[in-house]
């Protein structure tokens, strides 16, 4: 990275340069290398925190100060980010050694914290040394690794500003802390068994049944017995519990989750590889420091129960990432069930109080720490899609990092995020800054938790937004909480066009492009559920080209719940009465008085939303193969009917199903009679699956051709929930490839609304840049 601003002679003469830095350069060692760098090449001078970055001034003789810097700029700290170096030549202060000084708060703030970090080898060897004084401490860390984000409550990242205040060094960490050689220097979590956080165990009476002596032992015996644990980790609490099937089964009983996949955490990659398929890609995301939950193929003869995953062909799996996730798994069990520790649709937990009162009836053991979180952060979840890693949910492990923009936002910018699997977006300059995943927005207690978040981020960065995006749902939460915020131009977004904004953005894309949203619910211009949409437009605005033909959404959003629904929805209209005949032969004797009364609303066409949706479409192909009646948790239809699909199948493509592609309208209707026709010949379910699959593309493929040819636009963006799917994601991109098309994907931020908020916030700024009048609350419009 080259230095902006001074130039560097070669002579041997006295110079003094000083260094700003910015990016993720505080939390991770930065000021102890840079200190050891300047004692090797023999240099002076300083280096301090300061709440917009790394300052330093290095002095010495010019070669030897231009070489430093060099090295500093290609061979910088393992998790350092640097975004941007000014430098400056300043009077020589002829200092007689280097130093590091004490952090200093300015009004400019430019720092970012850098995410929680997983456990490094050093601090996980002294763990497990009976000759070191940290041995089976739960929290030991070190400059590269441990709690950041869910600590910090300010910056300077210093050790006040953290919730580590509660705990004062004993003269042994205090020592490490203050010794620039030591790794520990400045290490903001350190702390040891004599000075920091410990662990005790209650029962669900909140009383104390274990301290810190043997509190593993306990914590083996009560889970091999099929008890259930909330644990309280970096983030929030987990559920945790053996992985077998009638206590996997007690544990949905309890938590209200019938079917949502559970995440597992295993001992080490020797265990993974007992139940799934991994290549060096997913190894390297699962050992890195990050440490998502990463979505593996399940092995053909996987003992695992089923009920950890029904209906899918993937397990969420994830490595120990604290010691005190190593220490678990060092007993009788090499494999446990970790999922989020929270009453249904609502945050996850992290206080010790909120647990004990929320996971009455659920949890029958607290292994608690008195250590405070700060901050929210629900694990990381990835997956390889396409040969790429893709965000599932980004949260843990990856926020506050920054993703860097094409453009650099002259003010303050929010995109306020969606209704579901919320994250907001902030921009400041060139970065755009995410939250972490705060989940469904449903409630007050997630509204409470999503200002709590938004206010710690305005506070972190100190920031007040000008300029907002929120979605033009009318019932959306979120939405009223963004046209809420004071002195701020508020523009309204439509959906689609903010999942189309988001990719372009993610992908540093300037101009015009073509969109292929596609996902389950976006409210419409024209107040219809929109969901297959091929737009073209840029950040300003956008034209609805093509969309599939609306169907009727059966007595309105109760559909969503309920894919049997749309199966009889689209089955009238593809066959009228014929149509609803077969769906009484499927659906009548199984859902009854509610069949009956659904059948009624669509001859009458009563209580019928129309819907574009894709979403939808997946739902009733899902329940027209037998697959997936009830949605127990969003997408969950959509989720199995692409789980019995192999990304490596696109390699033989199959003759899609007759659609229709006129007048701006994809229409699938003609799909459903053939795949009756392939039921009633007992063609496998997966070639039926991959069959619609190929037609999903070959629609989208179709309209996107005709609109480039009439346009000149030879970039697409795929954006959308449905972009999930990695058969489709994977067959849609081979075929695009094809003709020359330039793919625009997601890899930094979710393809759904996960991500959704990068597109509000880029939409807002462009509007409010070309000086779009804002929205008023009798004028929200897209």
């Amino acid at each position: 990275m080259p230095l902006a601003g001074a130039k560097i002679g070669r002579k041997k003469e006295i110079t003094c340069l000083e260094l700003t830095i910015r990016g993720v350069v505080q939390g991770i060692g930065f000021r102890p290398h840079v200190f050891s760098l300047a004692h090797a090449f023999g240099l002076k001078g300083w280096v301090r925190n300061e709440s917009e970055g790394v300052i330093l001034q290095i002095e010495g003789e010019a070669e030897q100060v231009h070489s430093f810097c060099e090295n500093l700029l290609q061979h910088p700290p393992r998790l350092a980010v640097i975004e941007e170096v000014r430098s400056r030549e300043v009077q020589p202060g002829y200092y007689t050694d280097f130093v590091i000084l004490q952090s200093k708060t300015c009004s400019e703030r430019q720092a970012l914290i850098p995410a929680d970090l997983a456990v490094c080898p050093d601090c996980l060897a002294e763990t497990m040394d009976s000759a070191d004084r940290r041995y089976l401490y739960p929290f030991t860390n070190c400059t590269h690794c441990g709690p950041r984000f869910t600590i910090v409550e300010d910056i300077p990242y210093d050790r006040p500003f953290t919730s580590m205040r509660d705990f004062p060094l004993c003269s042994a960490c205090s020592r490490e802390y203050n010794d620039p050689l030591d790794r520990r220097f400045h290490a903001q979590p350190v702390a040891c068994p004599a000075c920091g956080p410990r662990v005790e165990i209650q029962d669900k009476k909140g009383e104390t049944v274990v301290t810190a002596d043997n509190w593993r032992q306990f914590f083996w015996e009560k889970m091999q017995g099929g008890h259930i644990f909330a644990v309280k980790g970096l983030g929030g609490f987990h559920l945790a519990c053996l992985a077998r099937e009638e206590v996997i089964e007690k544990l949905r009983r309890r938590k209200g989750r019938p079917f949502k996949p559970f995440a597992l955490m295993c001992r080490d990659m020797e265990t993974i590889a007992r139940y799934c398929f991994y290549n060096q890609a997913e190894e390297a995301a699962l050992l890195s420091p990050a440490a998502p939950i990463v979505l593996l193929q399940k092995r053909p003869c996987c003992p695992l129960p089923e009920n950890i995953s029904p209906g899918l062909a993937t397990l969420g799996i994830m490595l120990p990432y604290t010691p005190l996730h190593f220490l678990l798994m060092q007993g009788p069990f090499d494999i446990m069930l970790l999922t989020s520790a929270n009453p249904t649709d609502l945050p996850i937990l992290k206080d010790n109080g909120e647990a004990l009162a929320q996971l009455q009836g659920i949890a029958d053991y607290y292994l608690l720490h008195n250590r405070d979180i700060v901050q929210r952060c629900d694990d990381s979840v990835v997956r390889l899609v396409d040969g790429q890693l893709q965000y599932q949910r980004r949260s843990r492990g990856y926020v506050p990092g920054a993703i860097k923009l094409a453009f650099a936002a002259a003010v303050p910018v929010l995109g306020a995020g969606s209704e579901m699997k919320n994250t907001f977006c902030l921009l400041k300059g060139s970065q755009a800054i995410f939250s972490q995943h705060l989940g469904e927005m449903g409630t007050e207690e997630s509204a409470s938790f999503y200002r709590e978040s938004l206010e710690h981020f305005l506070r972190f960065f100190a920031l007040k937004p000008q300029v907002v995006g929120y979605d033009l749902h009318p019932h959306y939460r979120v939405s009223t909480l963004a046209r809420e915020l004071k002195g701020a131009r508020k523009y309204g977004v439509q959906h689609h066009h903010s999942h189309f904004a988001a990719c372009l953005a993610e992908n540093g894309w300037q101009g015009k492009a073509i969109g292929a949203v596609l996902d389950g619910t976006g409210y419409g211009l024209d107040s219809a559920v929109w969901g297959l949409e091929i737009i073209s437009g840029d950040y300003l605005a956008f034209q609805r080209e093509y969309h599939q033909r609306y169907v009727p959404l059966p007595g309105g959003e109760g559909a969503i719940r309920w894919p049997w629904r749309m199966a009889v929805g689209y089955l009238h209209e593809a066959l009228g009465e014929e149509g609803l005949a077969y769906a009484s032969s499927l659906f009548g004797a199984r859902f009854g008085q509610q069949y009956r009364v659904l059948e009624a609303m669509l001859q009458k066409g009563l209580h019928s939303i129309p819907t574009s949706s894709c979403g939808r479409l997946f739902d009733a192909v899902a329940a027209l193969l037998g697959i997936c009646y009830e949605n127990t948790y969003e997408g969950q239809a959509a989720i199995q009917l692409g789980e019995l699909l192999r990304e490596e199948d696109t390699s033989f493509p199959l003759e899609p199903y007759p659609y229709l592609a006129e007048e701006g309208k994809l229409d699938f209707t003609p799909v459903f009679p053939e795949i009756i026709k392939d039921l009633n010949q007992k063609k496998d379910l997966t070639e039926i699956a991959r069959k619609f699959h190929d037609t999903v593309a070959s629609a989208v493929f179709t309209a996107v051709t005709e609109v480039s040819q009439r346009t000149g636009l030879k970039a697409v963006a795929l954006s959308g929930g449905s972009w999930h799917n990695p058969y489709l994601l994977a067959r849609t991109r081979q075929i695009f490839e094809k003709q020359g098309l330039q793919v625009l994907h997601h890899r930094k931020v979710p393809p759904g609304d996960g991500g959704l908020a990068l597109g509000q916030a880029a939409v807002a700024y462009w509007r409010w840049k070309e000086d779009v009048p804002g929205d008023t609350d009798e004028d929200r419009r897209d």
